[in-house]
Order: C-alpha cells, then structure tokens, then sequence
C-alpha cells in the first residue's frame, strides 16, 4: 500500500513509463499534468521526453490516498487486518474521488488537451465519478482517454 509515501519509481516503473510516453506520442498535448509524488513526477518526465514542449504543472490534489495505518503494509496484510478496507486514519475513497474529479473536470473546463499522470486508486475513483461508471483497477503505465461531451464524461482504454 504505497499511498503517499514517497518512493522512487523503479526500472520497471520507468520502462512503463517509457512505454506511455511512445503510445501518447502519436498525438499533441499541450500540457503534463502530475501528482506531486516524486514517482508520478519521474513517470511525468519520462512520459514528456516523448511530448515535445508540453508545460508542465503540479497538482496537489492529484496525490494518492492517504491509507492511513495500511501504508507501507503489504496489501495481503493490510486485507487480511482490515477486510472492509477501512483502514484506521486513511482518507475516505468518497473524500478522494471527489477531491480528484473536481481536478479532472477542472483541467476538462480549461480545454486543452492534458495528459495527467497521478495513482491508481485516486484515478480509478475519479473516472468512477466523473462517468458515472465503474472504472476498473488502473494498470501502471495503463493509458485512459478521458473526455467530455454534451452527453456526460467517458473513460476508453488505449493500448497501443
């Protein structure tokens, strides 16, 4: 449960990002939007290399949850002393998702095409509210289309 401790992003981290990085390539975005964690950072350089001159920003409020007691704990620990997933001290998932859709919308008003790169819970319970659909475990280096139209917001994978 890594949450907001902030860990370096690994080899394997950094060929993911890698792999992003080509993948949204092949269009132009305008900005590079990041978590303030220093692995989020790193992925969001790696990811940059790759996008030319897109400004560059941080948003606090793109951090991951806050897990309280469970960070730092193996996941299989943390489940088996918490099996409803409250854990003692974390944010709640409903204070996070609304925390980090308030910022994707945000960045949907501005109009500009942004690649975000933030943290799988955070994101997943954002898509989640924002579409009104369940989003499924985010994958590290997994790319997700966010856009909005008249009809709502919708989230498409891209694989490459």
């Amino acid at each position: 449960m890594q949450g907001r401790a902030d860990i370096p992003l690994d080899d394997h981290g950094r060929a993911q990002a890698d792999a992003a990085g080509r993948l949204l390539a092949s269009a132009v975005w305008e900005r590079i939007v990041t978590s303030p964690l220093e692995r989020a950072a790193e992925t969001a350089r790696i990811i940059r290399s790759h996008l030319g001159e897109a400004e560059w920003l941080i948003d606090e409020d793109l951090v991951e949850r806050d897990y309280g007691r469970a960070e730092g704990m193996a996941v299989a620990e943390a489940a088996e002393r918490w099996p409803d997933q409250d854990y003692p001290g974390a944010e709640s998932l409903a204070h996070v998702a609304l925390r980090g859709a308030a910022a994707l919308s945000e960045l949907l008003d501005a109009g500009r095409d942004a690649v975000v790169v933030a943290h799988g819970t955070l994101l997943r319970v954002s898509v989640d509210a924002l579409t009104g659909q369940v989003c499924p475990r985010i994958l590290n280096g997994e790319v997700i289309l966010l856009d909005r139209d008249t009809t709502g917001c919708h989230a498409r994978r891209l694989t490459g």
